[in-house]
């Protein structure tokens, strides 16, 4: 089975509200069995525009269980604060098999 990757683009405006997002989301990946494989880190841009300054890349068993985390209670409660924090573009990719 094909592994699944929530994959995020941030941009953030509020380092407060993101640093209280960022200490309450890992604990809504266990149920999941999600892991952080990227979490920030320095970005050198190769090829078209570069990105929002933070990455976020987080694997998951299957493209499944990214999108019930994604969708799940206890994420969707932490969705506000994020969006307060500031933009983020996210996406879910399926991995190669």
């Amino acid at each position: 089975m094909a592994k699944g990757y929530m994959i995020a683009q941030v941009e953030v405006h509020d380092t407060e509200a993101y640093r209280e997002y960022g200490a309450k989301v890992a604990a809504t990946l266990v149920p999941f069995q999600g892991n952080f494989l990227v979490r920030g880190g320095r970005i050198e841009p190769l090829e078209g525009d570069a990105p929002p300054p933070r990455t976020v890349v987080t694997e998951f068993p299957s493209l499944a269980h990214a999108r019930d985390w994604y969708e799940s209670d206890a994420y969707q409660a932490l969705i506000p604060l994020r969006h307060a924090a500031g933009v983020t573009r996210s996406f879910l990719v399926e991995g190669a098999d």
